[in-house]
């Protein structure tokens, strides 16, 4: 058995070797999911202006759970940039405490008719609500700084530029500790051997084209389960399209040990 690890982790690597075992162990969870992500889709777009999907250059989908400084602190570092062509779109994962938010046409809220806690169906239902030349992600304790979709976007259109052009771009993050203090900058330049075995691939930088089928994994995994979606999302697109790192930190991202769906050990 050991003998056959060892040849699966060779030729897969360990993080592909991890998630072909959650594909078997978890699989049956994805069907329920996936049918709630399609009725929730029908039925919050109802709630859209003469019920079709708002349109803008980028969508930005941020995921929120009974966090309502933050998701407010969010929001208003999305709202703010650069970049004014974008729709917004917070999808209140079943919490029910949302703040009172800024009064801007470009922002949509709509919350899941329970709490799920499948972080991946939240965001697919987030981009199934939008509709837009690129898609963006944040989390509810998490910012932005000013230029971050200027940066990505400059890159991702910039057709002069020597290389393949990407079909998505990540920039670095700061990370922050909880007394505000700056823990890092993770910065990982984009490769695929890489990614076999280390989890620096994260959704919250990540600015993306919108392709067909796109969607991120609907398994239901525990705050144990490896990899995670943001992960296995980037590594799925990076089989077919190319990913690029920007290293200029454009990212506040929490190293937060209350957050809702990343367990951390704090050190």
């Amino acid at each position: 058995m050991d003998s056959l690890k060892q040849r699966l982790r060779a030729r897969y690597g360990w993080l592909p070797l991890e998630e072909m075992r959650n594909k078997v162990v978890l699989g049956h969870t994805a069907v329920g999911l996936g049918r709630f992500e399609r009725s929730e889709i029908r039925r919050l777009l109802t709630s859209m202006p003469g019920g079709v999907r708002p349109t803008a250059r980028v969508a930005t989908v941020v995921l929120t759970y009974k966090r309502p400084e933050g998701v407010l602190r969010a929001v208003e570092s999305v709202l703010s940039q650069t970049v004014q062509d974008q729709v917004v779109m917070v999808v209140d994962d079943g919490g029910g405490q949302l703040p009172e938010f800024p009064a801007d046409p470009r922002l949509h809220v709509v919350s899941l008719r329970h709490n799920i806690n499948v972080l991946g169906v939240s965001r697919n239902i987030g981009m199934g609500l939008t509709d837009s030349r690129y898609v963006a992600f944040l989390d509810d304790d998490n910012t932005w700084h000013p230029h971050h979709l200027e940066t990505a976007l400059h890159r991702l259109e910039n057709t002069a530029a020597t290389g393949p052009q990407p079909d998505a771009v990540y920039t670095a993050m700061l990370r922050m500790l909880p007394d505000g203090t700056q823990h890092d900058v993770l910065s990982v330049p984009f490769d695929r051997k890489l990614a076999w075995e280390r989890c620096f691939l994260d959704t919250n930088p990540l600015v993306v084209r919108r392709l067909p089928g796109m969607r991120f994994s609907r398994l239901r995994r525990s705050s144990s389960v490896a990899p995670k979606e943001d992960w296995e999302f980037i590594y799925r697109l990076s089989r077919r399209h190319h990913v690029e790192h920007i290293p200029e930190p454009t990212v506040n991202y929490a190293v937060n040990p209350n957050s809702y769906w990343t367990a951390w050990e704090m050190s």
